[in-house]
């Protein structure tokens, strides 16, 4: 599709678009502008970090495991607000007036993935990695729950569908 046809059906679909579902769609496309800040900020930072600290000055020991969880930490930062953006382009592309609790349960899941990479465990207390261990457990529980809804509803329609 071309640049034209797309903002001709971005106009036609903005014509019959409430006054509340306009302002959701004018706050998703800032939130999007702003994540596209974050995301490159993150990159630079990340860019610099391991062009400068690693290659050209040779200070960062990649084999350190302290070095380790800060790059992976950074790079994980930047694949969650990846995703993070993805799902706003998905909401603002199928005029989904709500952001699918899946997605947020999923970018919540991926941030606690990061917390556990970047975690040292000799400063870290037990009690914490329970809490981060229950909270995953949780997460991933209300996952599967909603994916098997999904599901059920997906092969519901496929019923009602074979019906017609």
């Amino acid at each position: 599709m071309s640049v034209r046809s797309d903002w001709k059906d971005f106009l036609d679909r903005w014509k019959v678009l409430t006054f509340y579902q306009r302002f959701e769609q004018l706050v998703t496309l800032a939130l999007s502008a702003l994540l596209i800040v974050v995301i490159l900020a993150a990159m630079w930072n990340l860019f610099l970090r391991v062009t400068v600290g690693l290659v050209i000055e040779g200070a960062l020991d990649p084999t350190d495991h302290a070095v380790f969880q800060a790059v992976f930490g950074a790079i994980f930062t930047v694949i969650i607000a990846l995703e993070f953006k993805r799902s706003i382009v998905v909401s603002v592309e199928t005029h989904d007036t709500v952001f699918h609790v899946r997605t947020v349960v999923l970018v919540a899941l991926l941030a606690l993935l990061r917390k556990f990479i970047i975690l040292d465990l000799d400063k870290t207390d037990a009690a914490t990695i329970a809490a981060l261990a229950l909270a995953t457990l949780a997460l991933g529980g209300i996952y599967w729950i909603i994916r098997r809804q999904d599901r059920e509803a997906m092969v519901q329609g496929r019923r009602i569908a074979d019906r017609d």
